[in-house]
């Protein structure tokens, strides 16, 4: 915010207020996916995820658990992120719906990850879902720029991502508090999405 921010226009106030926000939707996205990445070596490698197939527990809730314990370890990191950004002169607030947001986007990308790790069969695979998926999404979505700065066509693309709702959600939310409503949907119509999904996939290998 102090070097290459001073040069960036976001519209008014600083460019570290802006890029917090971005920085806190990227960093939940990445730690929360990558921290459900053990559940594709239980499968493959370990051979442990059949034992959770034959017992006594119902697929929706084991995919609960993961994805929860994802979500936790991805707001413990954005909490270090959002005192790290006080300690430096960030100016946010952090309201109820902010961190529900938040929460949203960790348990969204760990039920993608989730999902990736039902799907995929090795692990060279997975790092290319962070590669070809996350990394883009990681520059893009809104997060150390503006999306208008995009050209058309890849903006209409990026709109439909789930990091482009986080990254506007957060960003409102920590400034006036005016939000878009349609984001907020988007978001939730995401992270229902995934649950049911990653259940299906689930129960699916149960059969």
């Amino acid at each position: 915010g102090w070097g290459l921010g001073r040069s960036i226009d976001v519209g008014g106030g600083s460019y570290i207020d802006f890029l917090v926000p971005g920085l806190l939707a990227m960093n939940s996205m990445n730690i929360s996916f990558n921290s459900i990445i053990p559940v594709h070596a239980e499968r493959i490698y370990h051979k442990s995820l059949e034992e959770y197939l034959i017992a006594p527990i119902r697929p929706d809730a084991y995919v609960i658990g993961k994805v929860a314990g994802a979500v936790l370890r991805g707001l413990i990191s954005s909490a270090i992120i959002i005192g790290l950004s006080y300690l430096f002169g960030a100016h946010f607030s952090v309201t109820p719906l902010f961190l529900l947001v938040l929460t949203l986007n960790c348990a969204i990308f760990a039920e993608i990850g989730f999902l990736a790790a039902l799907y995929i069969s090795t692990y060279e695979e997975m790092g290319q879902v962070n590669l070809y998926v996350l990394l883009p999404m990681s520059f893009l979505c809104g997060t150390f720029f503006s999306t208008a700065a995009l050209p058309d066509a890849v903006r209409y693309l990026v709109e439909i991502l789930p990091l482009t709702h986080t990254s506007y959600l957060l960003r409102s939310l920590s400034g006036a508090g005016d939000y878009s409503v349609i984001s907020l949907v988007v978001v939730v119509l995401y992270a229902i999405l995934g649950i049911v999904a990653g259940t299906w996939k689930f129960r699916r290998l149960t059969d």
